[in-house]
C-alpha cells in the first residue's frame, strides 16, 4: 500500500512501512486552484498502481500533499465571470490555493517565498523526501525545489535567498534523487533565474499532454531544455495527471532507476 499525507499546516507524519521495505517519500505539488486533498484525490489511481509495481523492490511510496498556502478567491479564477448579484459570493471561499500569483503586469512571482516556505515545512514534516512531483503550477514549483535542493548551486545572499536556504534545511541537506513534472513549465521570472543557470541536474521525467490547451507546449518544451538530464514522455490527452498503467508505467520505471538502481547492492 501507498502511505499518503496531506498537509495544510497542521503536522502530518508519514505512515511507517511494514515488511522491511523502504519508503521513497515523494512531496506532490498540486496545480493552480487545487489543494494537496483534492490533488490525492486526482491521482488515487496513481499511487495503487506505483505502490504495486515497486512492490517487488521492497519499496513503498509515500506521497506527501501539501497544500499551497496562497488562497484564491472566485475572481482569481481562469474564466471568472462575476455574478448578477455580488452579494452572492461574500461568504464564499472555495477550497482553491496556489503556490504563487503572477503579477500580469511585470510577470513577477507574488508570493513565491510564502509558497516556498509551505514547501519546506511538508519537506520537514515528512522527515525529507526523495523526490519532487508536480503538476501545472506545482509542475513548474517541482523545477524550483528541485534546483534549489542542489547544494552546489550558488544562492542569492541575504532575504532574496532565504527561502532556497530553508528547503535545504528542511531537506537535510541532501538535493532530490528525481524530480517528475506534469504540464509543467519554465519560471520566467529574471529573479529566478539562478535556478536554471547551471541547468538543473536533479534527473527529471517530464510528461506533456498532446491536447493541453491550458499550459502551451512551448512553455514546457523551455522548463525540458534548461534540465541537464530529462526523459520526456508525451500522452494524447489534455491538461491532466494521466493515471492509467499505460502512462503510470514510465513513472515506476524512471523511480526505480535512480532510487533503486542507483542504491548500493547491500541496501537503499
Amino acid at each position: 500500500m501507498t502511505a499518503s499525507t496531506e498537509s495544510n499546516g497542521a503536522a502530518v507524519q508519514p505512515a511507517k512501512t511494514n515488511g522491511g521495505k523502504a519508503e521513497v517519500k515523494i512531496l506532490m505539488l498540486h496545480g493552480y486552484t487545487q489543494s494537496g486533498a483534492l490533488f490525492r484525490a486526482k491521482t488515487r489511481a496513481l499511487e495503487k498502481l506505483l505502490a504495486k509495481a515497486l512492490s517487488p523492490l521492497s519499496l513503498t511510496p509515500v506521497l506527501v500533499y501539501p497544500t499551497g498556502p496562497n488562497r484564491l478567491l472566485p475572481q482569481d479564477m481562469p474564466f471568472y465571470s462575476p455574478p448578477s448579484e455580488p452579494a452572492e459570493e461574500d461568504d464564499y471561499q472555495p477550497d482553491t490555493w496556489a503556490w504563487w500569483r503572477k503579477d500580469e503586469g511585470s510577470g513577477e512571482y507574488l508570493y513565491l517565498e510564502k509558497g516556498m516556505e509551505a514547501v519546506a515545512q511538508a519537506i520537514r514534516e515528512a522527515g525529507g523526501v526523495d523526490g519532487v512531483c508536480g503538476f501545472s503550477q506545482g509542475g513548474a514549483a517541482t523545477g524550483i525545489v528541485a534546483a534549489a535542493l542542489e547544494a552546489e548551486r550558488a544562492v542569492p545572499e541575504g532575504p532574496a535567498g532565504e527561502w532556497v536556504r530553508k528547503l535545504r534545511e528542511a531537506n537535510g541537506g541532501r538535493a532530490a534523487k528525481f524530480a517528475v513534472s506534469y504540464s509543467g513549465f519554465w519560471a520566467t521570472p529574471e529573479s529566478l533565474q539562478f535556478l536554471y543557470k547551471p541547468k538543473i541536474s536533479t534527473p527529471s521525467l517530464h510528461y506533456l499532454g498532446s491536447l493541453d490547451t491550458v499550459v502551451e507546449e512551448s512553455r514546457s518544451q523551455a522548463l525540458i531544455e534548461r534540465c541537464e538530464s530529462a526523459t520526456q514522455v508525451v500522452h494524447p490527452g489534455g491538461h491532466h495527471v494521466p493515471v492509467s498503467k499505460e502512462w503510470v508505467m514510465p513513472l515506476a520505471g524512471f523511480i526505480k532507476q535512480h532510487v533503486y538502481d542507483a542504491a548500493p547492492k547491500a541496501g537503499l
